[in-house]
């Protein structure tokens, strides 16, 4: 994918930057910060909010919180510019959302990936582009944060989270990148951890027969051009797979056969019908049994890789679609495997499987103080028969503001003060929580929502300050008390 050469000054960018600035200082954001300084027991200074994760979805809830005046400090593991998928792990060339979609601008027309781009290549520029280039996006998120002035510590992987015992707030364990290790006190913590926020690939039992040198989740960094003159198999055919096979078509393998379980590829993405405003902002008022209904309706029918990324393999004459191929075994053989199906044996010398994310709090060992206490949808719904959905039933019950509850009330003081703000919030709230569409929706209810938590927590300290409020708006000198009328003629 081209990125138009910029056909103005860098003044134009120059430019937006001050409309930006302007129209911040319009609506007052950041809000003058109101929150009560809050220290622990041993005198120890508390953040406001602590965020994990720096991408797209850290960077909204951030912003969105400073314009209600509650300051956030973000703590990310990547390098700066790293943050997230987009220069990482994601292989797409565009993105599959329509560049008209706002993304994380929260109604800020300057804070646009359109304002952003236009500023630099033009209005032509911007009405002969298709879709967003994946790192353009990446390029774009990296201004966005420069220019909200977002909080990001980069290099800090959080090692482990600890709600304080007397539920006042979270402990978070760091260790940078040369190993140093730190701590800090939050009073209330967002996980804004992505597509894997709370657990990590879904790897299919089968590889268990493969040494890992010999196979890779589409999820993994790996370098693709190791796959020259090989011969791979890809298991699954959604947009990770076919960019996956994409990618090792491109670095020159000998041939990239997809294994696809079923016997056609999905054509509509009904997900992209569920998105209108009205779903955005009710689904988590609705039923249960709606919620669920929605969900799992979009699970079984599964989301079509994008037109793009199929062309992007099918152009390829050492690509091969093959349907109604479920694994039944791997094997070893010589420097290779053999991979068996019900259209029969496959002979690979790497096997790449794009089988998803789940929920796996094991594979998260930092938050194995509070895994045990996460209440999940299965812990308070059961499905009609033939409706059970794995990912569905693992989902986190999540409160109004993305908190988590307790399985057993109690158990673990100070859970609600963790706000899951990733992926897997989806079943409770909607698709709010990562994905480009409605990702300000989701920021700006989180962002709320804790604030409404700050404020009930913090009642007597501001009720205090309500009563001890003396700044005068009129000093008496303002009027002449008259007479009465029986005086005002003597």
């Amino acid at each position: 994918m081209t990125i138009p050469d910029p056909v103005s000054p860098s003044s134009s960018l120059a430019a937006l930057e001050a409309r930006l600035a302007q129209d911040l200082a319009y609506l007052g954001w950041p809000a003058r910060n109101w929150m009560p300084a809050r220290q622990a027991a041993g005198g120890e200074t508390m953040i406001d909010v602590a965020i994990i994760g720096g991408g797209q979805a850290g960077l909204a809830a951030s912003v969105a919180l400073a314009q209600l005046g509650i300051r956030a400090v973000i703590f990310d593991r990547s390098p700066a510019g790293s943050e997230g998928p987009w220069a990482t792990t994601a292989r797409m060339e565009t993105l599959r959302s329509p560049k008209e979609l706002t993304g994380p601008a929260l109604g800020l027309p300057a804070l646009t990936f359109r304002a952003w781009f236009e500023a630099q290549f033009g209005l032509e520029a911007w009405t002969a582009l298709d879709k967003i280039p994946r790192l353009q996006w990446m390029d774009y998120l990296v201004w966005y944060r420069r220019v909200m002035n977002v909080d990001v510590r980069n290099g800090m992987a959080v090692t482990a989270v600890q709600p304080l015992p007397d539920a006042a707030g979270v402990r978070l364990e760091l260790r940078s990148g040369d190993g140093e290790r730190s701590s800090v006190l939050a009073r209330r913590l967002v996980l804004a951890t992505g597509r894997d926020g709370l657990g990590g690939p879904a790897v299919p039992a089968f590889v268990n027969a493969l040494p890992r040198s010999k196979w890779a989740h589409s999820s993994d960094e790996m370098d693709y051009g190791r796959l020259k003159g090989l011969r791979v198999g890809v298991i699954g055919a959604g947009s990770s797979a076919m960019d996956s096979a994409a990618t090792a078509l491109e670095a020159g393998a000998h041939s990239v056969e997809l294994l696809i379980r079923r016997p056609d590829l999905p054509r509509v993405n009904k997900g992209k019908g569920a998105g209108v405003p009205g779903l955005t902002q009710g689904h988590y008022d609705l039923p249960d049994e709606l919620k669920w209904r929605i969900r799992h309706y979009i699970n079984v029918l599964n989301v079509p890789p994008p037109h793009g990324s199929t062309l992007r393999v099918s152009r390829h004459p050492n690509a091969f679609f093959n349907f109604g191929c479920p694994v039944l075994s791997v094997e070893p053989k010589g420097e290779g495997m053999v991979v068996s199906t019900p259209r029969g044996d496959f002979e690979f010398d790497f096997l790449i499987v794009s089988t998803g994310f789940k929920v796996d709090w094991p594979n998260r060992p930092e938050f194995a103080a509070i895994a045990p206490h996460v209440r999940t949808w299965k812990d308070r719904f059961t499905p009609a028969p033939g409706d059970e959905d794995q990912e569905l039933a693992d989902s986190p019950d999540l409160g109004p503001a993305f908190e988590f509850k307790e399985r057993s009330p109690g158990e673990c003081p100070g859970l609600a003060r963790i706000h899951c703000f990733c992926y897997p919030a989806a079943l409770s709230h909607g698709t709010v929580s990562g994905d480009i569409p409605a990702i300000s929706d989701g920021a700006k209810r989180l962002a709320s929502g804790i604030a409404s938590l700050f404020y009930r927590e913090d009642f007597d300290q501001h009720w205090a300050y309500l009563q001890e409020f003396a700044e005068p708006e009129l000093f008496g000198d303002e009027w002449t008390p008259a007479l009465p009328p029986q005086e005002r003629n003597r």
